[in-house]
């Protein structure tokens, strides 16, 4: 193999795959180092009804296997392992992980986000069985059902408010008696007369099982200490995302957030030669699909950029 590659892509979810496999058509021969979570958050995830080209869906992991076969077909060399630190301030580029150095060119960063979660343990028991963190992923597989959405911010009010064209009632449960969210959603929110509120209220468990999905959720006043139970069918936790950019932090520019700062209408960076794609650069949309596109803008940004620097 090269001692300089020309591409490293570093995640390997959909964003980075879709990279690889632009990169890889482009006779760039790529390296994908895979990062802790292989597949990115759609390996989480039950049924993919909403990418393009399965009208009758397709298993998350069954996507991401196949994208992973794609780009490998093409050229892509495909590692496991973690980055541990980057060098981005010198040409070429410096990339780490605990088992080798690797030097290159340009660098496309598919490092993804993760959603927050109320970590308790019935919560990881049943996501992707009623237990979701996607309300415009999931919340089809919800219509005519009762569901609980955690949180107070705009996330949690988007994600109410776009639940309310499926679910016959959507309760908002919040841990505070006031909402965090912006006056607008606020006032859009309490306006809708599917949602309910549940306020000064902790989910301390979910109740259900995998096979049967949610039955209802156990929550805890914040005030009083006094538990109820809430029946509801589905949770969505909608308590934020954090990118997972920590490895940049000093290098590259970002939002106050962590989200890295891309030039509009590119994938470039605040450093020649290093593209952002995915969710680690995109507090918006966060979907599949739109991480893939990014994924490919930066294949292609990258190539023009070597193209520039007389390597073809």
């Amino acid at each position: 193999m090269p001692a300089t590659r020309n591409v490293i892509i570093i995640g390997s979810g959909p964003a980075g795959l879709t990279a690889a496999l632009y990169s890889g058509r482009a006779n760039l021969q790529p390296l994908v180092i895979e990062g802790i979570e292989a597949g990115g958050q759609l390996m989480l995830t039950t049924d993919v009804e909403n990418f393009p080209g399965h009208r009758n869906g397709i298993l998350g992991p069954d996507l991401m296997t196949e994208m992973r076969a794609q780009a490998e077909k093409f050229g892509s060399e495909i590692i496991q392992g973690n980055v541990a630190s980057v060098d981005l301030c010198s040409q070429p580029m410096t990339v780490k992980t605990s088992e080798a150095e690797y030097k290159t060119r340009t660098l496309i960063i598919a490092t993804g986000a993760s959603a927050k979660w109320l970590d308790i343990p019935t919560e990881k028991a049943l996501s992707g069985h009623g237990v979701s963190a996607c309300a415009t992923c999931d919340g089809f597989f919800f219509r005519n059902k009762d569901i609980g959405v955690v949180g107070g911010g705009d996330t949690a009010m988007e994600e109410a408010l776009f639940l309310t064209k499926m679910a016959s009632k959507v309760t908002v449960i919040h841990r505070r008696g006031d909402l965090r969210a912006s006056k607008v959603m606020q006032q859009r929110a309490f306006a809708n007369p599917k949602i309910g509120w549940e306020w000064n209220q902790e989910v301390v468990e979910v109740l259900g099982d995998r096979k049967s999905g949610v039955t209802g959720v156990k929550t805890k006043n914040t005030q009083s200490g006094e538990q109820k139970t809430l029946p509801v069918n589905g949770l969505f936790v909608a308590i934020g995302h954090t990118p997972n950019t920590e490895l940049f932090k000093g290098q590259l520019e970002m939002d106050p957030v962590g989200y890295i700062k891309i030039q509009p209408g590119t994938t470039k960076t605040s450093i020649p030669g290093v593209f952002a794609s995915g969710d680690a650069a995109d507090p918006v949309y966060r979907q599949a699909v739109t991480a893939a596109g990014t994924g490919c803008m930066a294949a292609i940004d990258a190539e023009r950029w070597l193209a520039s620097q007389g390597v073809h």
